[in-house]
């Protein structure tokens, strides 16, 4: 079977591929002006396409003609030359200093800049810095460079390249060389059917709104003025509940920023606006903080009537207390929990240095009753084996691109309800033991696919024939449907090693502690839920034998 790579313009294949993918699936969102681009580009000389291609798939907007040489492209001025022609690459770009030093070696730029840099020997920063004051007016490479025998070439249209990719995609951190890792068998994807309804973005409205947000992010992180940038999250009003959520997370990340400069009514102000998980509780400290214990009492005994999840729920156990013993009520009893089997070790340290779970595992590992390292990715991954039907399901609004390691809503509220059929179906197996065959041949026929739940590298056909033989499907079950009821906050979180005794089949998970290590809330959590059910689970607390390095 030949490699597609070894096509020389297997790049401008993938290219045109998306062209009629968004031509097919996204022709009534797409511009005038991208329509007209597609269509440009398709009556171009492949060596122009190719070229195109090439610039538009590298770092940057600005390329040298002596950089863009190309076996299968050929003479570069030839193929330059309709992209001139048309405007998407210009050669008069003004540039400002700083962009020319992004373009120009060390050598270029002494031999440029000789009578006015102070410091020969000095690094390229230090010259930039040293002649900025002096050298602020932009010009074109010509300009700058007369000296240097060689082309710039300027992309005009990586905006609109830009604007595209994200249609494709349904963001912008995927870019092109998700094409070249499918094809080199890097990275492989569950195929998906899509249905007519599959776009993440479903119309102009909702491109723009995610640029705006993206552009917002983006002037937030490099530090811009901070009232005009929420000013501007605020300004997008949109119905798509993908696009609400990506806001909501950013007026909670802003409103973090706001709370670390102790800005109470600006944060209190976004994280009421914002319904991204953790708002509700970050909102009862701020207030408490900003010196409104009251207000922040009474919203959390609202919140504890009707808690979001387990996470908030725990959380309340720890701030109500305080909460009315600062407004001078009673105090509250402490709410007991039970402690989980309790295991103390002093082992020797590593030499090789190995962390403090694996020196746990190689204590503990015997012939009969085999320790794994399993933290989070056993549970989940016999879950997304059992539950891929499911999870692939070709929901409106989860699928709208081939290169998804997972469906776009996985981490919604609706998830489970949207799917609430297929996943009844799949957890049925644990009910009549079908699951054990399913697993096992899920496990051969999708070994390797990209999945949000299996963890390919840590899940070893011993590992899974010892996991199917010594946990019981009511754990499994327990475990499964726990998964279901807050995603995000339970697939972590839970211990990090699993014991299994075959002879008599069964089972423990052991969480382990070094010295000075203490639970974490979610591992807590998973803690006690194993607690109620009967699950066999231990707390390690190792201590370093004395004279170990």
């Amino acid at each position: 079977m030949s490699n597609p790579l070894d096509h020389p313009f297997y790049y401008l294949h993938n290219f045109l591929q998306v062209l009629a993918w968004l031509e097919q699936r996204y022709g009534d969102v797409l511009s005038e002006a991208e329509r007209q681009f597609i269509a440009d580009f398709q009556q171009l000389p492949q060596p122009a396409q190719g070229l195109l291609v090439r610039m538009v798939m590298r770092k940057g907007v600005h390329f040298r003609a002596s950089k863009l040489s190309y076996s299968e492209i050929g003479d570069t001025a030839t193929a330059v030359a309709p992209l001139l022609a048309l405007g998407w690459v210009d050669e008069q770009v003004p540039l400002s200093l700083a962009e020319l030093f992004e373009v120009l070696l060390k050598p270029e730029i002494l031999q440029c800049f000789k009578e006015a840099i102070p410091r020969p020997k000095g690094k390229k920063s230090q010259w930039l810095a040293d002649l900025e004051a002096s050298f602020h007016t932009a010009q074109t490479f010509g300009q700058w460079a007369p000296q240097v025998q060689d082309r710039l070439f300027g992309l005009t249209i990586m905006a609109l390249c830009d604007r595209l990719r994200l249609m494709f995609f349904g963001n912008l951190h995927q870019d092109w060389s998700e094409f070249v890792l499918a094809d080199l068998g890097v990275f492989v994807y569950e195929k998906v059917e899509f249905c007519s309804e599959s776009r993440g973005l479903r119309c102009r409205e909702d491109v723009d709104g995610y640029l705006h947000l993206y552009e917002h992010q983006r002037r937030f992180e490099e530090g811009a003025c901070l009232a005009e940038v929420i000013e501007g999250i605020n300004r997008l009003h949109t119905a798509n509940p993908w696009l609400q959520r990506r806001q909501a997370k950013l007026l909670f990340q802003v409103g973090q920023h706001c709370e670390r400069l102790a800005d109470w009514p600006a944060a209190e102000a976004l994280y009421r606006a914002s319904s991204y998980p953790g708002a509700r509780l970050r909102l009862i400290r701020v207030l408490e903080r900003g010196g409104e214990p009251g207000a922040a009492l009474a919203l959390a005994e609202a919140i504890a009537a009707q808690p979001h999840s387990g996470a908030e729920q725990q959380q309340l156990l720890r701030t109500l207390p305080r909460l009315r013993r600062k407004l001078g009520g009673p105090p509250q009893p402490r709410r007991k929990t039970q402690a989980a089997e309790r295991l103390d070790l002093c082992l020797p340290r590593s030499e090789a240095g190995l962390a403090v779970e694996f020196c746990v595992q190689a204590h503990l590992d015997a012939a009969a009753a085999p320790v794994h390292y399993v933290e989070n990715s056993l549970i989940n991954s016999l879950f997304g084996l059992l539950c891929w039907p499911a999870i692939f399901a070709p929901v409106p609004g989860a699928f709208f691109h081939p290169f998804q390691r997972g469906p776009a809503d996985l981490l919604s509220e609706d998830f489970h309800e949207r799917r609430s059929e297929l996943l009844r179906a799949c957890l049925a197996e644990l009910d009549d033991g079908r699951y054990l065959a399913t697993i096992g041949e899920r496990y051969r026929q999708k070994f390797g696919i990209q999945s949000p739940f299996v963890f390919w590298g840590a899940l070893s056909e011993a590992l899974l024939e010892q996991a199917l033989a010594c946990l019981p499907a009511e754990h499994l079950k327990l475990w499964f449907n726990r998964l279901l009821l807050d995603i995000r906050a339970n697939r972590a979180g839970m211990p990090d090693l699993i014991q299994f005794f075959p002879a008599q089949k069964t089972y423990r998970m052991i969480e382990v502690k070094g010295p000075g290590d203490r639970l974490q809330d979610n591992q807590l959590r998973w803690l006690a839920f194993c607690e109620e059910h009967a699950m066999p689970v231990a707390v390690c607390y190792v201590q370093w034998a004395p004279g170990a390095p």
